[in-house]
């Protein structure tokens, strides 16, 4: 059968371009540029079309602590072609080890940045993410904050397994649609999985790997005020929202961060 019939994963680029400047922790090339730099460079990529999408990514203390139990994860999420530092312990982190970032680049501010780029110059945008029930309210919402963007939205199963039948039959959806923002909203692992497993399957673009960005800008979900995104409190704010979802997260398995960065810390010492 042909590509556009019978769409399979890709095996991931075994060497990408790796993008500069950037800071090493972590064991991941953490972009060192401010947001509107980023949102500049990602502007200009998106409208690439060169047989593959490029994937970026957004690691928070979250990815680092699940990375650092799955090293063959680690090595494919290692491999995209832009990460961004989302949380403030990693920016807090990468002075403390000498290696200061210039701030947060965040999913959630990435998506309405690039979007409102996009309807300005009529490009086009695929949202995959939310739940089953939720199309309605995610098409309003979307619509009402980004008036006049070029969009569709796919909203996977809840048993969506990213290289399975239904990650490859919406693949190629995402493929015959040809968008240039691609924002996949599964949350981790499952959206980094699938955009890695079907970058190399597109024409171009970006896919940007954004979780919960897509509830933030439909309006289903308020995020923390300023001052609690910019004293890296945030989290706080979310186990209010969300309690029975986000508290053993943020309060229990986030808090291995301290012991890797107490290990990447003696690293830096052996240097």
């Amino acid at each position: 059968m042909s590509r556009d019939t019978d769409l399979q994963a890709a095996p991931a680029s075994s060497v990408r371009e790796v993008f500069e400047p950037n800071v090493a922790l972590f064991g991941l090339n953490i972009a060192a540029v401010p947001f509107e730099t980023a949102v500049e460079v990602l502007t200009q990529t998106a409208m690439l079309r060169d047989g593959r999408s490029r994937i970026v990514v957004t690691p928070n203390v979250d990815h680092i602590v699940r990375l650092d139990t799955q090293p063959e994860f680690k090595r494919e999420y290692r491999n995209a072609d832009f990460l961004f530092a989302d949380g403030m312990p990693i920016i807090w982190a990468s002075r403390l080890f000498g290696k200061p970032l210039p701030g947060r680049v965040t999913g959630a501010d990435l998506l309405p940045a690039l979007c409102d780029n996009a309807r300005a110059s009529g490009r086009k945008a695929v949202f995959v993410g939310g739940r089953p029930g939720q199309e309605a309210q995610l098409t309003e919402g979307l619509s009402r904050r980004f008036p006049g963007l070029d969009f569709t939205l796919l909203i996977p199963s809840m048993t969506f397994d990213p290289t399975g039948p239904e990650g490859q039959d919406i693949a190629q959806r995402v493929r015959a649609l040809a968008p240039d923002l691609i924002f996949v909203c599964l949350g981790m692992p499952k959206q980094e999985r699938w955009a890695m497993a079907y970058a190399d399957t597109m024409p171009g673009g970006l896919m940007l790997c954004v979780g919960a960005a897509i509830e933030f800008a439909a309006g289903m979900q308020k995020r923390a005020p300023k001052w609690m995104q910019r004293t890296g409190s945030e989290w706080m704010y979310r186990i209010l929202q969300n309690p029975g979802r986000m508290w053993r997260r943020y309060l229990v398995d986030d808090r291995r961060f301290i012991g890797i960065c107490w290990r990447q810390w003696r690293e830096l010492g052996r240097e």
